[in-house]
């Protein structure tokens, strides 16, 4: 079978891991273990590399049973969880990640992030991170959802810079100033939600116009333009079409004004939940 070789192109970490470009996300996918498998072997046969769980989605038995039966070297998928926010509450950061490797049936993963900023306990949870870290389980450590404020906090003690800093991101939630602060500090940015929950987005004029020349959907624009503002992303699906259309982004370029078209589309506009705010 052929798949876009796009899918294996990375970027390497600040610690020089390398991380694929496109990959898969499960939140919400597969209402069982056999059904998130089923997902996630079928995006591997694909040409997927990359696959993003969490303690949260409820599915990293699926997740693991798909890595370790798929028949691709496990050195060659890049495995990708999260500690939740009342484990990181109650300073179990450590315990919880153990809890996610016996669900995964993994010897290591290759990121493991905080999946929220909790106030009070942004310095100890990464501190247990970076713990983690030097036992040589993961061969990465991040943050989700951090603004600039809490990866200064983070940053005041940390030992361990952050790989990654996966937020809300596409067209209408850009963020620059966070970006680029993410940036001048060697953490990359990694997008969630990127049609914003199969959103408005998708049917805004702008993105079908630049769609259209080339033979592309506004979803396939959208994803083609986070990869060439040097951002990571992980847009879920759970139909095989669905997901080979999402890969089909390696074989177009924008031109740097449809690129500046985008950009302008900026509104500031969340589907989740605010970082500054939230309540859970």
């Amino acid at each position: 079978m052929t798949f876009p070789k796009g899918l294996r192109q990375s970027v390497r970490l600040n610690n020089g891991l390398a991380m694929p470009w496109l990959g898969l996300g499960v939140y919400q996918s597969g209402g069982d273990a056999a059904e998130t498998a089923s997902i996630v072997t079928c995006a591997i046969r694909n040409g997927y590399r990359s696959v993003d769980t969490a303690a949260l989605y409820g599915n990293e038995i699926g997740v693991g049973n798909a890595v370790r039966t798929c028949g691709v070297p496990r050195e060659e998928i890049f495995v990708t969880t999260k500690v939740w926010n009342s484990d990181i509450r109650s300073e179990r950061v450590e315990a919880a990640f153990d809890d996610c490797m016996s669900r995964l049936g993994l010897e290591y993963v290759d990121l493991i992030l905080l999946h929220w900023p909790i106030e009070g306990k942004i310095a100890s949870s990464w501190k247990a991170l970076e713990n983690v870290y030097r036992e040589g389980r993961t061969k990465a450590i991040g943050v989700s959802n951090y603004l600039k404020h809490h990866l200064e906090e983070l940053l005041d003690s940390a030992e361990v810079v952050p790989a990654i800093n996966q937020i809300e991101y596409h067209p209408y939630l850009q963020s620059p100033d966070l970006k680029t602060y993410c940036e001048t500090k060697g953490i990359q940015v990694e997008a969630w939600s990127p049609f914003m929950h199969g959103g408005e987005i998708l049917s805004d004029a702008i993105l079908a116009e630049i769609g259209a020349t080339h033979g592309k959907t506004a979803a396939q624009v959208i994803l083609r333009w986070i990869l060439q503002s040097g951002v990571v992303t992980i847009p879920k699906s759970a139909r095989e079409e669905r997901i080979i259309e999402n890969a089909e982004i390696f074989d177009f370029e924008l031109n740097p004004e449809e690129m500046e078209r985008i950009r302008s589309l900026d509104r500031n506009a969340r589907w989740g939940p605010d970082p500054a705010s939230f309540s859970f």
